[in-house]
């Protein structure tokens, strides 16, 4: 990746962070706001839920620069599994936002209910409408920049916008029967569930990455045709691939003729690795190890 193309995703990334900072930050203050005057607990916990947001945020806007960094002699990969670091980050957040938005819900399960009012729908609706759109565009954006935090933060974004949903049932309830008032609070439970779900989803493929997970199979099996399409390859085994933030490094041995002399090995070696880092799914680094043919055809 050329320095004009790191650029350019630094400042998509760090774009998308701060729209999402703005909208969240806006977003929970309006839902604080109508659920304290609406009388809805859930609205609250949601608006906590939108503030936890811009934590993962900040952290987006301040650390896509240091993952993006080169290479230097420190960190021979790279800065990459920073990327990762921060993913799981956002993870945790989210299940922390969970675990305090369904200990609120639990513990003031037997504590006296106000019927919530329509503020506290308006706000739970709004929110639907806002943090999806929110996590479409932050979605698109990940995956043109092949940022994996980004795309951990849009699920941050789309968990906020569906735990508005039992919300809104909730506070609908609630106003329809007064009597039902601690359906609200049942709502603010559902939605840890749904928060602790999404944390699950975020932390999960980060983790396979920081314990060196490997390639799914269908991406194994696409390096290796990759590997046996360039010519004078014979064969090839033994490859080997472990995650460098959202990217794959690749290791690879090939086979050759035998008499082919050393720096015409070295030439074959040289095209599978230019073909596994262009046409190769997410390849950062690929390392050829060419080894003499000895079978038959």
């Amino acid at each position: 990746m050329d320095d004009t193309t790191m650029e350019t995703r630094i400042r998509q990334v760090r774009t998308a962070g701060w729209v999402g900072l703005a909208v969240n930050l806006g977003l929970a203050g309006i839902k604080l706001a109508a659920g304290l005057l609406g009388h809805s607990q859930a609205v609250v916990a949601d608006a906590i839920h939108s503030l936890s947001d811009t934590v993962t945020d900040v952290a987006l806007i301040f650390g896509v620069r240091y993952w993006s960094a080169p290479a230097d002699e420190d960190h021979p990969h790279g800065h990459r599994r920073f990327e990762t670091l921060i993913t799981v980050f956002i993870g945790l957040m989210v299940a922390a936002a969970a675990v305090g938005i369904g200990w609120d819900a639990i513990s003031s399960f037997n504590q006296p209910s106000h019927p919530p009012s329509v503020i506290a729908l308006a706000a739970a609706l709004l929110s639907i409408g806002i943090k999806e759109a929110l996590y479409q565009w932050t979605a698109r954006m990940g995956r043109k920049t092949g940022s994996t935090a980004l795309i951990a933060n849009a699920w941050h974004h789309r968990t906020d916008a569906l735990s508005s949903i039992p919300v809104a049932i909730a506070v609908s309830v609630a106003m329809v029967d007064h009597r039902l008032a601690v359906v609200d609070r049942i709502g603010a439970l559902v939605v840890s569930v749904f928060v602790l779900h999404a944390a699950f989803r975020i932390i999960r493929p980060a983790l396979d990455q920081l314990v060196d997970a490997g390639a799914p199979q269908a991406h194994r099996k696409e390096l290796e045709r990759l590997a046996l399409d360039v010519d004078g390859v014979r064969a090839a085994h033994a490859l080997r691939t472990r995650y460098i933030g959202s990217e794959l490094a690749v290791d690879v041995h090939v086979e050759v003729d035998a008499d082919l002399s050393v720096a015409d090995g070295f030439k074959i070696a040289r095209r599978v690795k230019k073909d596994l880092l262009q046409r190769g799914p997410g390849v950062a680094d690929v390392v050829v190890q060419i080894e003499p043919h000895e079978g038959g055809e």
